[in-house]
């Protein structure tokens, strides 16, 4: 079964449920894997889909700080409760000692010293993480590391 298949079945359950707050969360997913789907004209890998709903997560966690800046707590904590439920379809993370193993590797691997060879080194990290690096604290820790 596909992710399409998978979120579609699952929006359907959480309609039926009464969890309205889920079914829209999973209908705006849909909506745009459908749309990715379609700009592409085929139909979308594993990874692509994963790639959509990390955007939407990172879209969610925007808006939380947002909100939290602006004291809204209420519309914050309504994109905490859809960012939950999109992280549900991402594979688990690395922890921040695995993330750190990753980039020491890269960094022996690549040879970097300096701040000026991190463009070097971050895509051999996010390809080593595959979909599970946090891309963010992963540069976090390389600029730590060669700083």
């Amino acid at each position: 079964m596909g992710i399409i298949e998978k979120i579609k079945t699952e929006m359907y359950s959480a309609m039926k449920s009464g969890n309205k707050d889920m079914a829209g969360t999973l209908r705006t997913l849909l909506a745009k894997l459908k749309d990715k789907q379609i700009n592409q004209g085929k139909d979308l890998t594993e990874q692509e889909g994963l790639a959509v709903i990390k955007t939407l997560v990172k879209q969610r966690k925007e808006s939380v700080e947002m909100y939290e800046k602006a004291n809204r707590p209420e519309l914050a904590e309504k994109e905490k409760i859809e960012m939950k439920f999109l992280e549900n379809y991402l594979p688990q993370m690395m922890s921040a000692e695995e993330i750190r193993a990753v980039v020491t590797g890269a960094i022996d691997e690549t040879g970097a010293t300096g701040l000026g060879d991190i463009g070097q080194v971050m895509p051999i990290i996010m390809q080593r993480g595959g979909g599970a690096i946090d891309g963010k604290m992963a540069n976090v820790i390389l600029r730590e590391l060669l700083g």
